[in-house]
């Protein structure tokens, strides 16, 4: 393992010391600048094998990057050396947009958590996919998720059209496409995961998911990425929807609104989606809803409060084929990876 990522608790308490938007800006440039130097590249590399089927698809190993790290899908290469066996950018909007007001991306260390309310701010759709495009990630045998999301001024009765536009510009270059219907942050979106505003989602979708895939000469797996705040009647409907509709899997879960575990704690009052270690028993319950309700076959990607091997155990015990990384990333940095692909591997 490269000296570099056993150093990133030195580099953290500087990062630390940072507003929390700026550090993430500051460590993914660093990032990129370490990846471009031929000098420094090989600090970064790093490979953990453990080969995982998911949607159809041989990933590397079952730990991939969750959607949010990388909005613009401007460091696809530089985050793959690192280890994730796939990597999930995004969630990119048809126009480009800002997002909500700063400060929106807040630390609470003590729980090793996260609260945000980005709002999907991205350089839009055409930057989104030249960055794909120009990235090697997929060339060189990565798996790569491309997430899609509403623009915030699309009225909710009209979300179907911009998912539509995301669709058609993402999937020659996807190895499969998230469907981003959670998020807290943007008004309304959330009301997507109800009966009837699903089925009014997912059928256009499949629908031009066809026609794309005949056009293309490829079928692109679709997963639905969902709240972990949901009851047990909300979950059954999505995965009826999830069945009815022919999606390939469903990622849980996004952050929460709850901030039941956080309370007292400095930030726990902002607004927005909170993630990390809080999140992790709420993802749980979701996914095991999920896999008695999808049945042993179908893909369930495991993704909240990830911060050791033993929790990316539990998500696959859980029912989970596959986890995502983010939070646990800020505060443990990339050595996470690799021991989450080795606890998963002790467990197979």
């Amino acid at each position: 393992m490269s000296l570099l990522f056993h150093s990133y608790s030195l580099a953290r308490s500087a990062l630390f010391s940072l507003d929390a938007e700026t550090a993430h800006e500051l460590t993914l440039s660093s990032l990129q600048k370490a990846y471009d130097c031929r000098l420094t590249r090989k600090l970064l590399s790093a490979s953990p094998a453990l080969p995982t089927t998911l949607m159809g698809l041989t990933l590397r190993n079952p730990v991939g990057l969750a959607a949010g790290l990388d909005k613009n899908g401007a460091h696809v290469d530089a985050l793959g050396q690192l280890g994730f066996g796939f990597i999930e950018v995004g969630t990119v909007t048809p126009k480009p947009q800002t997002g909500n007001p700063k400060p929106r991306l807040f630390r609470l260390p003590r729980a090793s958590a996260l609260i945000n309310r980005m709002g999907f701010n991205n350089t839009g759709l055409d930057a989104f996919v030249q960055n794909v495009q120009a990235s090697e990630w997929r060339q060189q045998g990565g798996t790569l998720g491309l997430n899609i999301g509403k623009n915030a001024a699309t009225p909710i009765e009209r979300a179907v059209d911009d998912y539509l536009s995301c669709l058609d510009g993402v999937y020659p270059h996807a190895d499969y496409i998230t469907i981003n219907i959670s998020s807290p942050n943007t008004q309304n979106l959330r009301t997507l995961q109800r009966n009837q505003e699903l089925a009014s989602l997912l059928g256009p979708l499949q629908e031009r998911r066809r026609a794309l895939a005949d056009q293309h000469g490829r079928h692109v797996p679709m997963a639905v990425k969902i709240a972990p705040d949901l009851t047990h009647d909300q979950i059954d409907i999505i995965a009826s929807a999830l069945h009815h509709f022919e999606i390939d899997g469903v990622i849980a879960t996004n952050t929460t609104l709850s901030r039941e575990r956080v309370q007292g704690l400095p930030h726990a009052a902002e607004p927005g989606g909170l993630s990390g270690p809080p999140v992790h028993e709420l993802s749980l319950a979701v996914i095991e809803r999920l896999r008695h309700q999808l049945g042993a076959d179908y893909a369930i990607i495991g993704v909240g409060g990830i911060s050791n091997g033993r929790q990316a155990q539990e998500k696959i015990a859980a029912g989970a084929n596959a986890v995502q990384l983010y939070t646990g990333l800020i505060y443990r940095g990339p050595v996470l990876i690799g021991e989450c692909v080795r606890a998963i591997a002790q467990k197979r």
